[in-house]
């Protein structure tokens, strides 16, 4: 049907609504229930005039004798208004906890390391040297831990003198590392899958890396079982608890106790709810299997990328540039992961979020900087490592699968069994939060429902209160089985 102004119009159907609605869940989350309207006007003319003001006052009033303090200057106010721009324009994400604007300015900061790394790959490597140098000159001095320390030497001499000298503060980054990966996956078998094959990769690239050259002891019993395990372990006791508390928010403005709205002001920077995750289930598709085994690829490319950078720029693991790395790539690490596990479990949702693509773009432009600049390191590949490798990562993704999927057939009618029965047992009109309201198992971080969705109750908030113990995620998995 032809319009009055010479475009075709068509009515919206059902499904169209449904697939805007889903992907706006994941990359333009709203904030549904608003107590404080300062913190979410949009100021954008207040903003303009700072801007612009700022901008004023440091171009008219500071010494410009120093060139590399104009070039610095320079460029961080160009990152600065970048990331104003990204307050004002860019997707808030999946999450609006503490608040939107932090989760744009994640995404901008992400979109500007993506426009860096675009640059760094058209560069010579001289040109590479100097731009690193002239970010900090102390690296002209710096060499690799490859060339200075020895790896799994006399692995014969076991002794607690030197068991105990590898609990530093590596061990605990190493320990605290998995304790947020597994926050992020929240899946034994993905975990411990992600930990077992992350070893494998060391094996298959120490012939690229000295450092990933281990005892077996400090291998098998330090890393998997002490660190990874225990890593693991908390995240997912973590997960447990949170599952287990129905969340109620109060606003601010009515809690009238300081110690109260302390707590509620420090409780902005916590989930306002947390959702049962289940990546895999006996009736997954096969793209399913296929985008959990991409993701495994991409978690341990990611993971590579950390090594092979500082291996080939030269830079100590202790230094801003890789510690920085580290943290950035850990914070976009989390609506990255909610974006494609909606892509991947939501029938509804067609495509991958913003954040999610430029992190896979983030991931393959740094391998491909190191494959540029590491030619003479890359030259010793054993190619049939590496198809081992992958062949490795396929059979052990599956056989992980494999048992997820026999955990959900051998205990999935049992556990409905238990959740009915403690449900049954709870007092009418008490499931999933104040005054029988449910809160849909959609989002990570935040409820994603509507609250015409929630029985018309919308998700204040907090003070957060624990309910019967079990409810939530007894509640969420019974309501996915019956579906």
């Amino acid at each position: 049907m032809a319009s009055g102004y010479g475009y075709e119009s068509r009515t919206i159907g059902k499904d169209d609504v449904n697939y805007r609605m889903h992907f706006r869940m994941i990359n333009e989350q709203q904030v549904e229930d608003i107590t404080l309207d300062f913190f979410y006007k949009p100021h954008t003319i207040t903003l303009l005039t700072c801007t612009v003001l700022s901008l004023m006052y440091f171009a008219f009033t500071r010494d410009e004798s120093n060139e590399d303090a104009n070039l610095w200057v320079g460029l961080i106010l160009v990152i600065s208004f970048f990331l104003v721009i990204s307050v004002l324009a860019f997707p808030n994400g999946p999450f609006t906890r503490p608040h939107p604007a932090i989760w744009r300015i994640v995404f901008g900061l992400s979109v500007l390391y993506f426009l860096f790394l675009v640059f760094i790959i058209f560069l010579n490597w001289e040109q590479v040297k100097n731009v690193m140098y002239w970010l900090d000159p102390n690296l002209r001095y710096a060499t690799r831990e490859a060339d200075i320390m020895e790896y799994a030497v006399n692995c014969h001499v076991i002794t607690w003198e030197r068991i105990l000298s590898h609990f530093d503060i590596f061990a605990f980054s190493h320990f605290w590392g998995w304790g947020m990966k597994a926050l992020l996956i929240r899946s034994y078998g993905l975990c411990w899958t992600i930990s077992i094959t992350w070893e494998l990769t060391e094996l298959f690239f120490m012939h690229l890396l000295p450092n990933f050259a281990e005892c077996w002891w400090d291998q098998l019993i330090l890393d998997i079982l002490l660190c990874n395990g225990g890593g693991i372990w908390m995240g997912m006791t973590v997960c447990r608890f949170l599952e287990m508390r129905t969340y109620h928010w109060a606003s601010i403005k009515d809690i009238h106790t300081t110690t109260g709205k302390i707590k509620r002001a420090a409780l902005q920077f916590t989930p306002a709810s947390w959702t049962y995750v289940r990546w895999f289930d006996p009736k997954s598709s096969l793209q399913r299997v296929t985008g959990v085994y991409l993701f495994m690829i991409i978690w341990q490319l990611t993971e590579l990328n950390t090594f092979f950078l500082k291996h080939i720029f030269v830079f100590p693991a202790c230094h801003a540039l890789s510690w920085c790395r580290i943290l950035f790539i850990g914070i976009i690490t989390a609506p990255t992961v909610r974006q494609y596990y909606a892509y991947l479990t939501d029938t509804q949702c067609k495509r991958v979020g913003t954040q999610c693509w430029v992190f896979g773009a983030i991931a393959f432009l740094e391998a491909l900087a190191c494959i540029k600049f590491g030619m003479e390191l890359f030259s010793k590949t054993q190619v049939l490592y590496v198809l081992v490798w992958l062949v490795c990562v396929a059979l052990i993704t599956f056989l992980c699968l494999y048992g997820m999927v026999w955990y959900a057939e051998i205990y999935g009618p049992k556990e409905k069994e238990n959740c009915i029965l403690r449900l049954r047992l709870l007092p009418p009109g008490s499931v999933g939060g104040a005054q029988g309201r449910t809160n849909p198992p959609m989002g990570w971080g935040r409820s994603n429902a509507s609250p015409a969705t929630q029985g018309g109750v919308p998700p204040s908030s907090p003070v957060r209160t624990p309910d019967h113990r079990g409810r939530g995620a007894c509640w969420e998995r019974w309501k996915r089985k019956k579906g």
